[in-house]
């Protein structure tokens, strides 16, 4: 059997306020929030969803943001009993220190645990971690 074509083709990620949450990563990474509805009748104001499309000529997959009424932030790092992490985005950098910079200009924070040299674990707005990486992080 032939194996059909597959691609991922986004990346969807929990919020408790989805359009905030796009707004920081257009922020972060420069890109155009290309699709935003807000709260459905009945639902809390922070209800809703938005999209980012990666620029014309990039690789990369679209980032989808919905509202997740329980949302709990992961815990980082993973701990026994708290919210797991799910996953993350990894971000590649030419300058670690200025998109370290860049990013809690944007809004996030870095993480108190930073396992590696070459890489700072940042947490956005909603305590998702996604990490900065420079060449041969």
């Amino acid at each position: 059997m032939t194996r059909p074509s597959l691609q991922v083709a986004a990346v969807t990620i929990a919020a408790p306020d989805p359009r905030e949450l796009a707004a920081f990563y257009a922020r972060l990474l420069g890109w155009q929030v290309a699709t935003s509805e807000g709260p459905r009748p009945g639902m809390p104001t922070t209800d809703g969803w938005a999209q980012m499309r990666p620029p014309a000529g990039t690789a990369a997959p679209t980032l989808n943001f919905e509202f997740e009424a329980d949302y709990q932030p992961p815990t980082w790092p993973s701990e026994p009993g708290k919210q797991q992490l799910m996953l993350h985005l990894d971000v590649a950098v030419d300058d670690l220190d200025a998109a370290v910079a860049h990013a809690v200009g944007a809004g996030a924070t870095l993480a108190e645990f930073q396992p590696q040299q070459l890489v700072r674990v940042m947490l956005d707005p909603a305590g998702h971690p996604f990490c900065l990486f420079a060449p041969g992080g």
